[in-house]
Protein backbone atom coordinates (compact mmCIF):
# COMPACT_ATOMS: atom_id res chain seq x y z
CA UNK A 1 0.00 0.00 0.00
CA UNK A 2 2.94 2.34 0.58
CA UNK A 3 3.89 2.11 -3.11
CA UNK A 4 0.37 3.02 -4.16
CA UNK A 5 0.42 6.08 -1.86
CA UNK A 6 3.69 7.33 -3.37
CA UNK A 7 2.29 6.97 -6.87
CA UNK A 8 -0.77 9.01 -5.92
CA UNK A 9 1.37 11.71 -4.32
CA UNK A 10 3.48 11.98 -7.47
CA UNK A 11 0.41 11.96 -9.71
CA UNK A 12 -1.39 14.62 -7.67
CA UNK A 13 1.70 16.80 -7.40
CA UNK A 14 2.21 16.62 -11.17
CA UNK A 15 -1.45 17.44 -11.81
CA UNK A 16 -1.31 20.48 -9.52
CA UNK A 17 1.87 21.68 -11.25
CA UNK A 18 0.28 21.36 -14.69
CA UNK A 19 -2.85 23.23 -13.57
CA UNK A 20 -0.76 26.00 -12.00
CA UNK A 21 1.35 26.35 -15.19
CA UNK A 22 -1.74 26.45 -17.42
CA UNK A 23 -3.31 29.15 -15.24
CA UNK A 24 -0.12 31.19 -15.26
CA UNK A 25 0.25 30.97 -19.05
CA UNK A 26 -3.40 31.92 -19.56
CA UNK A 27 -3.07 34.90 -17.21
CA UNK A 28 0.14 36.12 -18.86
CA UNK A 29 -1.38 35.75 -22.34
CA UNK A 30 -4.46 37.75 -21.35
CA UNK A 31 -2.28 40.45 -19.77
CA UNK A 32 -0.18 40.71 -22.93
CA UNK A 33 -3.28 40.97 -25.12
CA UNK A 34 -4.75 43.75 -22.99
CA UNK A 35 -1.69 46.01 -23.50
CA UNK A 36 -2.28 48.90 -25.88
CA UNK A 37 -1.28 47.95 -29.44
CA UNK A 38 0.74 51.16 -29.91
CA UNK A 39 2.93 50.30 -26.89
CA UNK A 40 3.70 46.85 -28.31
CA UNK A 41 4.68 48.30 -31.70
CA UNK A 42 6.91 50.93 -30.10
CA UNK A 43 8.75 48.29 -28.06
CA UNK A 44 9.25 46.09 -31.14
CA UNK A 45 10.68 48.99 -33.12
CA UNK A 46 13.09 49.87 -30.31
CA UNK A 47 14.34 46.29 -30.01
CA UNK A 48 14.81 45.87 -33.79
CA UNK A 49 16.82 49.08 -34.09
CA UNK A 50 19.19 47.93 -31.33
CA UNK A 51 20.00 44.49 -32.81
CA UNK A 52 23.62 44.34 -33.94
CA UNK A 53 25.18 41.44 -35.78
CA UNK A 54 27.30 39.22 -33.58
CA UNK A 55 29.88 38.33 -36.25
CA UNK A 56 31.59 39.98 -39.19
CA UNK A 57 31.09 38.22 -42.50
CA UNK A 58 34.13 36.49 -43.99
CA UNK A 59 36.41 33.51 -43.45
CA UNK A 60 38.32 33.32 -40.19
CA UNK A 61 41.10 30.93 -39.22
CA UNK A 62 41.49 29.42 -35.79
CA UNK A 63 43.72 26.87 -34.14
CA UNK A 64 43.58 24.60 -31.15
CA UNK A 65 46.18 22.36 -29.59
CA UNK A 66 46.92 20.15 -26.65
CA UNK A 67 49.44 17.48 -25.70
CA UNK A 68 48.15 15.19 -28.49
CA UNK A 69 48.69 17.67 -31.35
CA UNK A 70 46.99 20.57 -33.12
CA UNK A 71 44.10 21.38 -35.44
CA UNK A 72 43.55 24.38 -37.69
CA UNK A 73 40.14 25.40 -39.04
CA UNK A 74 38.62 27.91 -41.43
CA UNK A 75 35.17 29.17 -40.44
CA UNK A 76 33.09 31.08 -42.97
CA UNK A 77 30.40 33.43 -41.68
CA UNK A 78 27.75 35.19 -43.74
CA UNK A 79 24.95 37.36 -42.37
CA UNK A 80 25.73 36.33 -38.79
CA UNK A 81 25.53 32.58 -39.57
CA UNK A 82 28.26 29.97 -39.74
CA UNK A 83 27.96 28.74 -43.34
CA UNK A 84 31.09 26.60 -43.75
CA UNK A 85 33.71 24.94 -41.55
CA UNK A 86 36.83 23.30 -42.91
CA UNK A 87 39.64 21.48 -41.11
CA UNK A 88 42.65 23.16 -42.72
CA UNK A 89 45.37 21.55 -40.62
CA UNK A 90 45.33 18.26 -38.72
CA UNK A 91 48.33 17.07 -36.71
CA UNK A 92 46.80 15.03 -33.92
CA UNK A 93 47.82 11.68 -32.47
CA UNK A 94 44.52 10.19 -33.68
CA UNK A 95 43.16 9.85 -37.21
CA UNK A 96 41.40 12.78 -38.86
CA UNK A 97 38.55 10.42 -39.83
CA UNK A 98 37.53 10.42 -36.14
CA UNK A 99 36.53 14.09 -36.32
CA UNK A 100 35.44 14.38 -39.96
CA UNK A 101 31.78 14.95 -38.95
CA UNK A 102 32.48 17.80 -36.53
CA UNK A 103 32.49 20.66 -39.10
CA UNK A 104 28.92 19.79 -40.16
CA UNK A 105 27.86 19.64 -36.50
CA UNK A 106 29.21 23.19 -35.96
CA UNK A 107 27.13 24.42 -38.92
CA UNK A 108 23.99 22.67 -37.65
CA UNK A 109 24.38 23.89 -34.06
CA UNK A 110 25.85 27.29 -34.97
CA UNK A 111 28.22 26.69 -32.08
CA UNK A 112 31.64 25.27 -31.24
CA UNK A 113 29.97 23.06 -28.61
CA UNK A 114 30.10 19.76 -30.49
CA UNK A 115 29.58 16.30 -29.01
CA UNK A 116 32.72 14.58 -27.79
CA UNK A 117 33.96 11.88 -30.15
CA UNK A 118 34.58 8.75 -28.08
CA UNK A 119 38.19 7.66 -28.48
CA UNK A 120 39.22 11.08 -29.82
CA UNK A 121 38.60 13.34 -26.84
CA UNK A 122 41.81 15.33 -27.33
CA UNK A 123 41.06 15.84 -31.04
CA UNK A 124 37.51 16.97 -30.21
CA UNK A 125 38.80 19.46 -27.62
CA UNK A 126 41.44 20.87 -29.98
CA UNK A 127 38.77 21.22 -32.69
CA UNK A 128 36.42 23.08 -30.30
CA UNK A 129 39.26 25.38 -29.26
CA UNK A 130 40.08 26.08 -32.92
CA UNK A 131 36.44 26.96 -33.68
CA UNK A 132 36.24 29.22 -30.60
CA UNK A 133 39.49 30.90 -31.68
CA UNK A 134 38.07 31.62 -35.16
CA UNK A 135 34.74 32.86 -33.74
CA UNK A 136 36.56 35.18 -31.35
CA UNK A 137 38.31 36.79 -34.33
CA UNK A 138 34.97 37.11 -36.15
CA UNK A 139 33.07 38.77 -33.28
CA UNK A 140 31.98 42.37 -33.66
CA UNK A 141 33.39 44.58 -30.95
Amino acid sequence: MAKMDKKWVVLCTTAIGVMYSAGYITTETQAALSQPQQQIQTNTHTVNSQIKSQYKSGTFEGSGSNRRGSIGVKVTISNDKITDVEISHFAMHYSEKDVVGLPEEVIQKQSAQVQNVSGATYSTQAFQDAIENALTQARNA
